[in-house]
């Protein structure tokens, strides 16, 4: 018992010494460092150079890096790399660290970063003061990274004392829904979460956040939010809110859009300030909206061998524009084959966004060997879903009869066969009886 009880005691001694001396840690991150580089001028656009490095996690504020982490086995620059300290652990998400041995790896970006007061007019209150605070004398890096299969969008400014490379996170600004995809008429909520050292001097004279809308080089302000005086800039737009009690207690910043329509598709920019820094995500969302489907005419009138039957199919309210149209046709004995894309229209688009499209297939029993008929289908592929549309096509007077057919034949002819036997036997029976009588008669 007395050695179980020493063991027990050393455990003990050996965890408290490992949380001292190691804190509590997160796996490594590579990443890549990105500058410019200097001495290009001239009017043209600077060159970039990037550098391998290593940044080394922990969450405990309180944290001093070890003596044997200073020099790694590693064949890294040294100058590259960094010992972060992150209170809110979000560089230890499990998206940002892949199982040992996987072949898919995490984005990460490091640059040098310079705080500065922002122009932005909701922003103006933030930096009052017309003197920079001396806390900014320091070595600033922003990070960007994106996490493994879309779970993360994550970007940070980090502030470390001068040749430190001992940086802490001072403003975080993340995504766990980087891509959303939407029906037409839902609530879509897009997801973005700040977090901000509150020890900071540039924690306590407020925030702002921003959202600005993109696509295919078009912008626009959708919400600007002034956390300082609670006040929303104005803007064109109609339906995007804040829950602004999530917000100031949980840095809970994410944009409600009450239902989504088809011009909500595109790029959606969450920008977080404070005095002298930003940070911020981008949100892509994309409005699938699958087709509905009529063929026209229906029923289809009979058709015989020769004669041709023109049927059409409208693909209406989709989006996104991506659609394939094409024709199926299931034949009496269930065998299903293609019957080809047939005449396909442009694209149409209707007052909400949404488009519309048209295929025309001309059905000639003769040419392509339609048979009697069977279950003509219009597809539609489309990125919200796969639909089909249902019209029957009768084809009578084929030379061919089916097994049905004969089959009927068969049992009308077996059926003539008993009527004619029945009259027989009665005219011969009745014809016995006559003759009968007659022989009686002599």
């Amino acid at each position: 018992m007395a050695d179980i009880s020493t063991i027990y005691k050393l455990s003990i001694i050996a965890f408290i010494y490992f949380t001292n001396v190691y804190g509590t840690s997160c796996p490594v991150l590579e990443c890549w460092f990105v500058q410019e580089r200097p001495g290009r001028g001239g009017g043209f656009p600077a060159a970039m150079s990037q550098e391998k490095s290593l940044l080394y996690i922990n969450t405990d504020p309180e944290w001093k890096r070890p003596e044997s982490q200073q020099r790694p086995s590693t064949d890294i620059n040294p100058d590259r790399l960094y010992y972060i300290t992150d209170p809110a652990a979000t560089f230890c998400s499990s998206s940002l660290h892949p199982p040992e041995g996987s072949v898919q790896k995490p984005q990460c970006e490091i640059n040098p970063f310079m705080p500065q007061p922002s122009s932005v007019q909701w922003t103006v209150s933030l930096t009052d003061s017309a003197h920079s605070p001396i806390y900014l004398q320091a070595d600033w890096y922003s990070a960007s990274l994106q996490g493994l299969n879309g779970q993360l969008s994550l970007s940070s400014v980090m502030r470390a004392p001068t040749a430190t490379k001992e940086p802490a996170v001072l403003l975080s600004v993340s995504s766990r829904t980087p891509v959303v995809r939407s029906r037409l008429g839902e609530r879509v909520v897009l997801d973005c979460g700040f977090w901000a050292e509150a020890s900071s001097p540039l924690s306590g004279s407020g925030f702002t956040v921003e959202w600005r809308y993109q696509f295919r080089g078009d912008g626009r302000l959708v919400l600007a939010y002034d956390g300082k005086n609670d006040r929303l800039a104005e803007t064109q737009e109609k339906g995007a809110e804040l829950d602004f009690t999530a917000l100031h207690e949980r840095g809970n910043a994410s944009l409600i859009l009450q239902e989504a329509q088809v011009r909500h598709s595109g790029t959606y920019i969450c920008t977080v300030y404070l005095p002298y820094i930003l940070a911020q995500v981008a949100v892509e969302l994309e409005i699938v909206e699958p087709p509905s489907l009529s063929i026209f005419p229906s029923p289809l009138p009979l058709s015989v061998p020769g004669q041709v039957v023109t049927v059409q199919c409208e693909a209406s309210g989709f989006s996104p524009l991506s659609l394939e149209l094409h024709w199926e046709l299931m034949e009496m004995d269930g065998n299903v084959r293609p019957l080809g894309q047939g005449s396909v229209s442009g694209h149409r688009q209707g007052p909400d966004g949404t488009y519309s499209q048209t295929t025309r297939l001309q059905l000639d029993s003769a040419k392509l060997d339609l048979g009697r008929g069977g279950e003509v289908t219009c597809v539609a592929v489309h990125p919200g879903g796969t639909r089909r549309a249902r019209v029957t096509l009768n084809v009578i007077g084929v030379s061919a009869p089916s097994i049905e057919d004969s089959m009927a034949m068969v049992a009308v002819a077996l059926c003539l066969y008993g009527l004619i036997k029945v009259i027989s036997w009665t005219f011969i029976s009745s014809g016995s009886e006559d003759a009968e009588k007659v022989n009686v008669l002599l």
